[in-house]
Formats: structure tokens, C-alpha cells, sequence
């Protein structure tokens, strides 16, 4: 079998486990024209086997959204946007992703699964924006369509993993940012969920693949500053849940930490909770040691903020 055919093939088994349980199938974030895109026909989307059954996406140039619907008895109103993690060269859109969407349904939450742009020279003009993009106008989709959706549009979150968490803590500082031609939507999110999350370009702390592949391997300090989040709070960032490791060997729990302190000294409420292990990369955490209490944690903080 040829490496073409494998990619189809599993493209058509990780669709398949997409729409088994949605109730929307996928929609192009952008109907139209990309902002800033580039096109190649090179630059091929594809799915990469890791074992289990599991799969990571590469090379996406079409964002998408997916959303899973609360079921009608269990909603709440509210909904989360969510990034899956990958250092900003793939998706694990699975268990940080569909798994997520799933779970969060369960507690009457909406889950809108986010297959943004990964940064590529080859299919963007500025590929430090791109995944922006994609978040500012995800977000701005749910606004305009919540009631469609069954979704309060005061109850729009957004979450991230590890680099998603970079691009759902950026969505969260530069959501005004006008990165596109966008309408007079906000694409300001009620709050974030940020675990393992990248959240600093500083050398001295930040995820380096992370980095190297968003902004290249020789940013501008004006650029650094712009994408390390901790820099970018202000009084009116959105509240955070922030979920890390200690010990944490492919992402430093300083991001974390960093994020936590600055929305502490903007008076924006926040939450942390530093498990002593657990590593990277684990998702719901489920069968995992005390790392496994943050899905309930977060849970819980949704509410006593009115978030569910």
C-alpha cells in the first residue's frame, strides 16, 4: 500500500469516528477566501498513526469546526471552543479534542472541536496570525449562531492543550487584535481552560517546537513580546483554569505559573492547581494519578463562576 493510501484510508477512519457520535459534521471556518492564505499543492492534509487506534493531523490548511451539541436535557447554555495540542506542527484531535467535546457534554456543555491552521511558510503570508485567525473567527461563529446552537453568547469559552493552550491564551489576550477583515462580532472569549499550556515564547521557558514553528527560529523581540501571553494581560483578559504538571519535561510549568500571577496583579479571577505529577500529554488524565481531579475541578470552577 502505497503512503497516499494509507493517508486515506486513515483520513476516512478518524472521519468516521468524527461524525459517529456529532450531531453537526464539520464547517469551514472560512466558507470564502482564507485571510492570508497561500496556495499549494504540496502542502497536503494527512493523518499520521501513533498506535491504539489513534491518529495526529498534519499539514491542515482548511480550518474547520466541529460542534458537539449538549444534549437538549443536560444544556446549560454554555459552550467551549477547543484547541488540541501538537507543538503547533500537528493535532491531537482526539483525546485533547473530540474526547473533550464529548466529555464536556456530559455536564451539558457544548464542545466545538477547532482543526486550525498549523503555521507554514508554504500556505500563509503571516504565519504568526494564522491560527489566530482561525480562533477570533470560531469564536465570532458561535456568537453569531448561538442561538441556533442553543448557546448563551455571554458563556463562550475558550481551551487549550499544551500548544493549544498557547493559541486559546492568546485568543484570550488578543482577541482584539484585527488580525483579518472581520465584522463587528467580539471575538472576545467569557473565560479559558488552559492545560499543560504553552504560554510564553521566552526562550528561557517556552515549548521551543512551539516557538520555532509559529515564529521561526529567529523572532524579532517585538514578536516574542507580542505572542508571551503572561505579557499581554490586562483587567480585561478573561478568567482562566489553568491545569499543569511540575514535572512537566516538554513544556515548563513556569508558562503556568507566569499566566496565573499576571491575572493575579490585573485583579482577573483565576485558578491553578499544580499537580506534582503527571507529566504532559494527558488529556482527561483518566486512570492517571491526582492529576486525574482536574476535569471535576474544572467542572466545578464553571460554575461558581456561571459558566454551566
Amino acid at each position: 500500500m502505497t503512503r497516499p493510501q494509507l493517508t486515506i484510508i486513515l483520513l476516512i477512519i478518524l472521519f468516521a469516528r468524527m461524525t459517529t457520535t456529532a450531531q453537526d459534521k464539520p464547517l469551514n471556518v472560512w466558507p470564502g477566501k482564507i485571510p492570508g492564505a497561500i496556495t499549494s499543492e504540496k502542502y497536503v492534509e494527512g493523518a499520521l498513526p501513533i498506535g491504539s487506534g489513534l491518529v495526529r493531523i498534519h499539514h491542515v490548511s482548511t480550518p474547520t469546526i466541529q460542534v458537539f451539541r449538549a444534549p437538549k436535557e443536560k444544556a446549560n447554555g454554555s459552550a467551549v471552543i477547543i484547541c488540541p495540542g501538537g507543538g503547533y506542527i500537528r493535532l491531537a484531535f482526539e483525546h485533547e479534542g473530540t474526547d473533550i467535546a464529548r466529555w464536556f457534554n456530559e455536564a451539558g456543555v457544548t464542545g466545538i472541536v477547532l482543526k486550525y491552521r498549523l503555521p507554514n511558510d508554504t500556505i500563509m503570508e503571516h504565519k504568526s496570525v494564522g491560527p489566530l485567525q482561525d480562533v477570533q473567527e470560531a469564536v465570532r461563529i458561535t456568537r453569531r449562531r448561538a442561538a441556533e446552537w442553543g448557546i448563551d453568547p455571554r458563556k463562550i469559552g475558550v481551551m487549550g492543550f499544551s500548544a493549544g493552550g498557547h493559541l486559546a491564551s492568546t485568543a484570550a489576550t488578543l482577541y482584539n487584535e484585527r488580525v483579518y477583515d472581520a465584522d463587528t462580532t467580539s471575538a472576545r472569549p467569557d473565560f479559558s481552560i488552559l492545560i499543560y499550556p504553552v504560554i510564553s515564547m521566552d526562550s528561557a521557558i517556552t515549548h521551543k517546537g512551539s516557538r520555532i514553528f509559529l515564529l521561526g527560529r529567529s523572532p524579532a523581540p517585538e514578536t516574542v513580546e507580542k505572542f508571551s501571553n503572561e505579557r499581554r494581560v490586562d483587567n480585561m483578559t478573561p478568567p482562566a483554569f489553568i491545569v499543569h504538571s511540575q514535572d512537566d519535561k516538554s513544556v515548563p510549568v513556569q508558562n503556568s505559573i507566569n499566566y496565573f500571577l499576571a491575572l493575579k496583579a490585573h485583579d482577573v479571577p483565576a485558578e491553578l492547581h499544580v499537580y506534582e505529577k503527571g507529566g504532559h500529554g494527558y488529556g482527561l488524565a483518566v486512570g492517571k494519578g491526582t492529576e486525574s481531579g482536574w476535569p471535576a475541578a474544572c467542572l466545578l470552577w464553571m460554575k461558581s463562576h456561571g459558566f454551566r
